[in-house]
């Protein structure tokens, strides 16, 4: 942004859905041509994969599903989703996707104001926003879950993206940042940055993190034993 400023990350947000559908969708070519609503770098990954994108504010994105000005829509979460009233106009909400999988706030601090700030308040900013970001997220889980529950009260059928969508992401993400960091030589840097993290913590993630589906269905699935 061209502003000298200092950067704190806050509050890890849950994987966000393909989005709210008024039918299903199963492949890829299903998305040719759909009116879509998304907003920064997931417009050229929609694009990409065939869709007409529109990056309406959030709060006009329910009226323009209900009058058909757009076919589907993502927005953020099951409670965000739920308080903006997408149950009301559309049933089906398609789990999982990579195009917001790993978003974060960001707060940010005028950086000439804070570095003349003593040591002690840089301190209780940096733990504050330590603290805050680590309430956040678990009351985020605790809310989501909850409004999950009831957007399936209210009649959404909730659908797992298909494998084929979620790796045409895939492509049209590679074929997304590889413009942009030839174009921007900053977004080449942090994408970079980003990619050492994700290559080294991901193998971790992925070889130490167990399956808990399989604890979740032996406790609460259809087939678990009451007790």
């Amino acid at each position: 942004i061209n502003m000298d400023v200092v950067s704190y990350l806050y509050g890890p947000m849950q994987v966000q859905p393909l989005g709210w559908f008024k039918k299903p969708v199963s492949n890829v070519s299903q998305m040719k041509g759909l009116k879509f609503r998304t907003v920064g770098l997931s417009v050229d990954i929609f694009t990409a994969l065939g869709t007409a994108v529109n990056p309406l504010p959030g709060g006009e994105i329910v009226p323009a599903l209900d009058r058909g000005l757009i076919d589907a829509a993502e927005f953020n979460n099951a409670s965000s989703d739920r308080t903006l009233g997408f149950a009301d106009v559309a049933k089906n909400c398609m789990l999982q996707s990579f195009h917001q999988s790993g978003e974060q706030f960001e707060i940010l601090f005028n950086g000439p104001k804070y570095k003349a700030l003593p040591q002690d308040l840089k301190s209780i900013i940096d733990y504050a926003a330590q603290a805050a970001s680590a309430d956040m997220s678990w009351k985020a889980i605790d809310r989501n879950s909850q409004d999950y529950i009831e957007l399936k009260k209210a009649g959404v059928k909730f659908y797992k993206t298909p494998d084929a969508i979620l790796r045409a992401q895939l492509a049209s993400w590679d074929k997304t940042v590889a413009k942009k960091s030839t174009e921007n030589p900053f977004f080449k840097r942090v994408l970079d940055s980003q990619r050492a993290f994700a290559e080294r913590a991901g193998q971790w993630h992925a070889d130490y993190t167990v399956d808990f589906k399989m604890a979740y269905n032996h406790y609460f699935g259809r087939t678990a034993k009451k007790t």
